[in-house]
């Protein structure tokens, strides 16, 4: 059964929980943002995407079992607030900057480059504008700086991680709560119980809401993530973090302009103009991976992704991604994936 179609506004409040074993059908679960996901470590993927939208504001709750790089637009006008839920053994990377423990990141929604290891979970929180700028020059008495138009990462102040991180999944739970609709309701008749799976989820709109309720709760909890940044946000490093990015960007696209016949290190990096090198560490501190593990990792999800499409046979779909050993391919694509090319083109 397809995910029923939710409302694109900022307005109207709705839920959505949905359980998901493949990134494409993970980035669709997430309605009204723009994402486009790459699966970058080995594995079966499983993901979680929780979702409240409140006037003007969504809760986010999301995990992946795998690594992966998603990249996007969250919404023109709005902003978005995140930080890692639980600890990993490996950083996130935020736009060219690595995410610790309990760093915030934060910024315009207008452009999302999120890089995130095995296992990662995150809570956050998508704002708009005209909700923003008036709630922060009530609390500061000023706007907010003009970081807020950048993406940003920085600590939260000493003691309020841990606090942050319980509060906001009690108020996601309170506020899918209020929307939950009552027995008898035409929404609870036609909304359906739980359901999980790719294509399967959870959505419940507000038409029973305490709406006011709801308002009350969504203040709070943004009270909260704003309290928890640092008195002073020093955005100084971010230009830099923007040109690796931009360096990755070029020498990814060069890549994948012609992925049956992949380019070599060296004539990539004299085509984007840089060294080895300074390639390579750009490529770590933005994907935490080296230009040719990113590469093949892209092209095993391109060649998944045409047969997924009904491609006409595992080796033409493999021939069109630069892949002309089919046993090598085959190992590792079930290594990555977790089946063989031919299963995921039956099923597809």
């Amino acid at each position: 059964m397809p995910l029923r179609h939710l409302p694109t506004d900022t307005t109207t409040p709705w839920q959505q929980c949905v359980l998901t074993t493949d990134v494409d059908a993970h980035a669709q679960a997430q309605r009204g943002f723009a994402l486009h996901y790459e699966q970058l470590s080995p594995g079966r993927f499983s993901g979680l995407v929780h979702h409240v939208q409140l006037p003007h504001t969504r809760l986010v709750h999301e995990q992946c079992s795998v690594a992966v790089r998603q990249r996007g637009v969250l919404g023109q006008g709005h902003f978005g607030f995140a930080m890692p839920l639980v600890a990993s053994a490996q950083p996130a990377h935020f736009n060219g900057q690595r995410v610790a423990h309990d760093d915030v990141m934060l910024g315009s929604g207008a452009e999302l480059d999120l890089t995130t290891p095995p296992g990662f979970s995150l809570i956050g929180v998508v704002i708009a504008a005209e909700l923003l700028n008036p709630l922060w020059q009530q609390m500061y008495g000023r706007p907010p700086s003009a970081w807020i138009h950048s993406q940003v990462v920085v600590p939260t102040r000493p003691g309020l991680a841990a606090a942050l991180r319980e509060r906001h999944l009690r108020t996601l739970q309170q506020a899918a709560a209020l929307l939950a609709p009552h027995p008898g309701d035409a929404a609870g008749q036609t909304a359906g119980g739980d359901t999980t799976g790719e294509d399967n989820g959870q959505t419940n709109a507000g038409t029973t809401a305490d709406t006011t309720a709801a308002c009350q709760l969504r203040d709070a909890l943004l009270i909260e993530w704003f309290e928890a940044l640092p008195d002073s946000i020093d955005a100084s490093a971010v230009p830099s973090a923007v040109a690796r990015r931009k360096l990755v960007d070029r020498a990814c696209a060069l890549m994948l302009a012609h992925p049956d016949e992949p380019l070599s290190m060296l004539s990539l990096c004299r085509q984007v103009g840089t060294s080895r090198r300074r390639l390579d560490l750009c490529f770590h501190d933005v994907l935490g991976l080296s230009p040719a593990r990113y590469l093949r990792t892209v092209r095993l999800n391109g060649l998944r992704r045409a047969l997924r499409a009904g491609a006409p046979s595992v080796q033409d779909a493999a021939a069109r991604w630069g892949f002309w050993h089919l046993g090598q391919l085959a190992h590792d694509y079930q290594r990555q994936f977790g089946e063989l090319p031919s299963k995921t083109r039956v099923r597809g």
